[in-house]
């Protein structure tokens, strides 16, 4: 996925209580009974003096106040002893809707991060951090099983498929709602995917790519009709542009602050940007109920900042960046745990061929052989990631090392060649301007810049001057082709390896990147792959993708890294490979 990278709670009452006055649980109703006979005898004392000894009177009536304060004291609810129960670990089995789940002990939980909300819209949204929201704020068609690559069905619970794969039809569950109990029905699945093809946002290409039209023939029926056969149709569904929407979005213009959400286990309770958002239980949703009742995330400016929050009890995870000495040091310590995530996301250099200094391939050339994966791996991130020569993750089938095989890492010797030919020298430098953002991706970016400017500098051919901006104007400025050369990273929206390469690298599906690259050979190969559905077949195709990648050079590789999320010991988490924290899975000991 494009990079485009409360106060209050609920109690949990136990135990058998009773009210001040009354309880069927408690059996004899001892403060009532009392107190109507403390009545009767100053009644009595009052009206009938005459008769009764009034010293005695009153000695009955201060036993009978010490005794219905002594009942009072008695029917409060005592404290008890309760040992902490040890939670069975998450398994990758989707819950059953009928599982009851166990009430946790704590129900709000604090999770702190360093990234922002782009737009609460699907239509526009293309950024990791705004689709975790997504994930657990609404719902498609289908999922990602938790804590696997196996897809499952959600708000669908059946499928078929016609004509070779260019028709699908889906069957909802029936009675889906809405956080506010709206009805959900194929209409408002055909209504969210039109909106999302309308608007034309960064994700957009998701849809319009692949979907030729969308139908609702009943309340419970969605049709797909594709352009062509897609080999991975149902992992494109299982990303937010296919989520259906509340009718409460604008039907077509973004709707950038909406927290009307769409019908997944939470829903958004309020929203301050740049602050917090809190997210509440779904009383609608279909399947079992979140193990939290109350979500809340904060959002920090800093990965320090962050890391003190976590060590002040602030925040019960910082999730999403803290700094490698950060991890080190609360690993150390014994007082956190440390998940590590397996590393899908990848970190790359955009770089803008509308640019005149950057027209020249031998230029862009020259800046891939001039970086040092290994010194970057070392310097900036402390051995916590591995080097990267291409887009697609090592590890992924299809993922070929095409920037080793051409550039090696850290050829200053070619890289000064190449700018030669270019018609540069040390009296006529290369002028760079080098952005990033400083918390998106945590501390580091700094340092990063900072690396490369040293790096492309050592070849006494090129001048850099580094550049920041926060995330929100980083984003519009990277859209806008505002930015010369860029820092970015990717999180998968599906996994395959079309993914790496399509978003990137195909005339339709890159215009968020703003950097002006086509190639119509590039776009045929990739739109060929997408429709193969031999997997060796389309191996090969990427193969050749890749090896054009390397010789136009649009964006450079760097690293593919890994993710850490930082908890309190009695909490237990579950990451997808897909990297989405799923916050109904959390489960407090």
């Amino acid at each position: 996925m494009s990079v485009l990278c409360i106060d209050g709670s609920f109690g949990v009452r136990s135990g058998i209580l009773c009210s001040s006055y009354r309880s069927s649980l408690c059996g004899f109703n001892y403060p009532r009974t009392i107190f109507i006979a403390l009545y009767r005898v100053i009644y009595f004392n009052t009206y009938n003096t005459r008769t009764m000894n009034k010293t005695l009177v009153i000695g009955i009536a201060v036993v009978l106040i010490l005794l219905a304060l002594a009942a009072v004291f008695l029917m409060q609810p005592q404290p008890t002893t309760t040992q902490t129960p040890t939670a069975a670990p998450i398994t990758a089995t989707t819950p059953s809707p009928t599982t009851s789940p166990v009430t946790p002990a704590v129900t709000t939980l604090t999770i702190g991060v360093t990234d922002k909300v782009t737009d609460l819209d699907p239509s526009n949204a293309y950024d990791f951090f705004t689709w975790e929201v997504f994930y657990n704020t609404m719902a498609g068609l289908v999922r990602y099983k938790p804590g696997t690559t196996d897809l499952e069905p959600d708000l669908a619970e059946s499928w078929t498929v016609l004509e070779g794969g260019k028709v699908w039809v889906f069957k909802l569950r029936p009675n889906l709602k809405f956080c506010d109990g709206t009805p959900l029905t194929a209409a408002d699945v055909k209504r969210s995917i039109e909106r999302v093809m309308k608007i034309n946002g960064d994700p957009a290409w998701l849809v319009t790519d692949f979907v030729e039209r969308v139908e609702a023939p009943n309340a419970t029926t969605v049709v797909f009709y594709l352009n062509t056969p897609v080999s991975y149709f149902l992992a494109l569904l299982a990303t937010p542009p296919y989520f259906p929407v509340h009718p409460k979005y604008a039907p077509d213009k973004i709707d950038s602050d909406q927290t009307a959400g769409g019908a997944g286990p939470y829903c958004i309770k309020t929203f301050v940007r740049d602050q917090q958002i809190v997210l509440e239980a779904n009383p609608y949703y279909y399947g079992p109920k979140p193990q939290i009742s109350r979500v809340v995330i904060r959002f920090y400016k800093d990965a320090t900042t962050l890391r003190l929050a976590l060590e002040r009890g602030e925040i019960d995870i910082a999730w999403r960046t803290l700094n490698p000495p950060d991890i080190e040091a609360l690993k150390a310590s014994g007082k956190f745990k440390v998940v590590e995530v397996p590393g899908s996301f990848i970190r790359y250099i955009v770089l803008n061929l509308n640019m005149p200094e950057l027209k020249d391939a031998k230029v862009r050339q020259a800046l891939a052989a001039a970086v040092c994966r290994k010194d970057i791996a070392q310097t900036v991130f402390r051995g916590t990631v591995t080097l990267l020569y291409t887009l697609i993750p090592e590890g992924m089938w299809g993922s070929y090392p095409v920037f080793k095989d051409k550039y090696s890492d850290c050829n200053v010797e070619l890289a000064k060649s190449l700018l030669q030919q270019a018609g540069y020298g040390p009296g006529k430098k290369l002028n760079i301007e080098l952005w990033y953002t400083p918390t998106h991706y945590g501390d580091t970016e700094k340092d990063l810049a900072a690396v490369l400017k040293e790096q492309w500098e050592a070849t006494g051919m090129v001048s850099v001057t580094v550049k920041s901006a926060e995330w929100a104007t980083y984003v519009q400025q990277l859209r806008s082709g505002a930015m010369m050369v860029s820092l970015l990273g990717w999180y998968p929206d599906y996994l395959d390896p079309d993914d790496y390469m399509s978003p990137f690298l195909k005339t339709s599906s890159n215009k968020w990147l703003g950097n002006g690259y086509s190639n119509p050979t590039m776009d045929q190969i990739l739109e060929k792959a997408s429709v193969e559905l031999s997997q060796s077949a389309r191996e090969q195709l990427y193969r050749q993708a890749q090896h054009i990648l390397a010789e136009d050079v649009p964006i450079i590789p760097l690293i593919q890294g890994k993710l850490y999320i930082v908890t309190k010991p009695n909490i237990q988490v579950v990451v997808d490979p897909t990297m989405i924290l799923r916050y109904w899975a959390i489960k407090i000991s």
